[in-house]
């Protein structure tokens, strides 16, 4: 494997500043509010596993339990999140999302499936594949 020069760095920046311009999250959503990264993650780590713990996003999102801890509780007071006490275990909480925590996580996909379509929309079939390896083997390579 060969070392990338600085003039492939100094490409690889622009272009990912210009990609992070062009394509921002926010922008899609229109005048709502968006959430910190850290809130919209936890938001839609829990729509995607319903009574799921603090323990089970923390470990997901790799932060501590108190990071998750001050991320349900912004999220708790925006009237997104409820805890709940499972039945069989006094002590766990299992995170649900309130009504509105739903259709915030569903505005979220929609935006960010809007902006996938616009990114791979000049791209041809074959290369959107490409373009897909390349990404998905850069987020699992493990250094």
């Amino acid at each position: 494997m060969t070392i990338p020069t600085d003039d492939e760095l100094a490409t690889l920046g622009a272009a990912f500043e210009t990609f992070a311009r062009r394509y921002k999250l926010a922008d899609a959503l229109g005048p709502e509010k968006p959430l910190n990264e850290l809130d919209k993650q936890t938001l839609l780590y829990i729509a995607e596993h319903p009574r799921c713990g603090p323990t089970d996003v923390a470990r997901f999102l790799a932060v501590a339990n108190t990071t998750i801890s001050s991320a349900t509780d912004r999220l708790v007071k925006q009237g997104l999140l409820g805890r709940h006490r499972p039945e069989g275990d006094r002590r766990a909480v299992a995170l649900q999302l309130t009504a509105d925590g739903e259709a915030r996580a569903r505005a979220y996909i929609a935006a960010h499936y809007e902006l996938y379509r616009r990114m791979l929309g000049p791209l041809s079939p074959t290369e959107r594949t490409s373009f897909i390896a390349l990404i998905t083997k850069i987020v699992h390579h493990e250094d």
